[in-house]
């Protein structure tokens, strides 16, 4: 079914996706935390108990683009990549209804003359990854990006960890751990990319083709989640959800997921997203023994907070709560 579009959550810092302008002022410096740790946006995030489910940026189709070296804020256009190509293939995917995100393997190595692209679908049903290479940055740009392309598809997961510093600390910082544990694991699999969203839940731990964004992973955890998703489940303490599902549907998915013990990743797929009054949505899942139906609300968090390292203001996040659940008896 086609589900209607949620705008992604504005948790975002109040300027550009981009470098520091000279006429931008500096962020406030990060208020002393625990045991004196700067207090930066994911550990206070995980002291607060932010609500991870429902959180995942909207996404149903990919271009990974392997791009070792530096990032900068904006990373498309601040790598090694062509600034030509770069502007060009950011127009095209924008274009297409798809996002860009720059990867390469953890650690530092010289980059390489062959380099690898990625197209990957998220979209239900239609989950895959093809995979292919290129040399000049131009071929980039020969890419078909309203289908999937003439190349090689793969079955094979593939497993991004946000380490994208300069747009935010604690994606390095925490990032970069966890990037590195899953590689121990999953070396072929593992990548380590540019911004996916929700800076302060790092680590986050993007899994391809089904688009499931994880919160707050630690370096202990990452094995636990590539095991998971080979065996068809989700690790549901650290779901954010899935990207090609509108936020409502998240939520709902969670707590359906909350009170039926539903940890497959297929399972519990959405029939019917309804906009009720009153910031609230009645969202339909399929599950084998019959529909489930979950109404959920949408509010505020009480007190504004800082949801980045740069955020210039305090600002507050949006939650789901669940109103209804709805068992398969009730709906007969």
């Amino acid at each position: 079914m086609s589900l209607p579009e949620t705008p992604a959550e504005p948790d975002e810092p109040d300027r550009p996706d981009g470098p520091a302008g000279p006429d931008r002022a500096p962020p406030p410096a990060p208020r002393p935390g625990v045991r004196g740790i700067p207090d930066r946006c994911a550990p206070s995030a995980e002291r607060r108990g932010d609500q991870l489910p429902g959180s995942a940026a909207p996404a149903r189709r990919w271009l990974l683009v392997e791009q070792p070296g530096a990032w900068g804020g904006d990373a498309l256009h601040e790598s090694n990549l062509d600034s030509a190509v770069a502007g060009a293939l950011a127009t095209r995917a924008a274009a297409a209804g798809i996002r860009v995100l720059l990867i390469r393997r953890p650690g530092r190595s010289a980059p390489a003359p062959a380099r690898r692209w990625a197209y990957v679908d998220s979209a239900p049903g239609q989950e895959g990854v093809w995979w292919g290479g290129y040399t000049e940055h131009r071929e980039l740009l020969e890419l078909p990006l309203d289908r999937a392309p003439d190349a090689r598809r793969s079955a094979e997961p593939v497993y991004l960890v946000c380490t994208h510093g300069s747009h935010d600390a604690c994606c390095a910082i925490r990032g970069r751990t966890v990037a590195a544990a899953l590689a121990a694991v999953r070396p072929a699999a593992t990548w380590e990319c540019s911004h996916v969203g929700g800076d302060r839940f790092a680590a986050n731990v993007l899994v391809l083709p089904h688009g499931l964004y994880y919160g707050h992973v630690r370096p202990a955890q990452a094995a636990e989640l590539a095991l998971a998703y080979e065996q068809g489940r989700v690790v549901p303490a650290r779901l954010r959800g899935r990207s090609a599902l509108p936020a409502p549907a998240q939520a709902a998915q969670h707590y359906a997921r909350r009170e039926l013990g539903e940890d497959r990743v297929d399972a519990l797929a959405p029939r019917r997203v309804e906009r009720l009054p009153g910031q609230r949505w009645r969202v339909t899942l399929d599950w084998p023994a019959g529909p489930v139906r979950v109404t959920v609300a949408a509010g505020r968090t009480p007190v504004p907070v800082r949801l980045t390292c740069e955020a210039h203001q305090p600002k507050t996040a949006r939650v789901f709560s669940m109103v209804s659940f709805e068992p398969p008896e009730a709906l007969r």
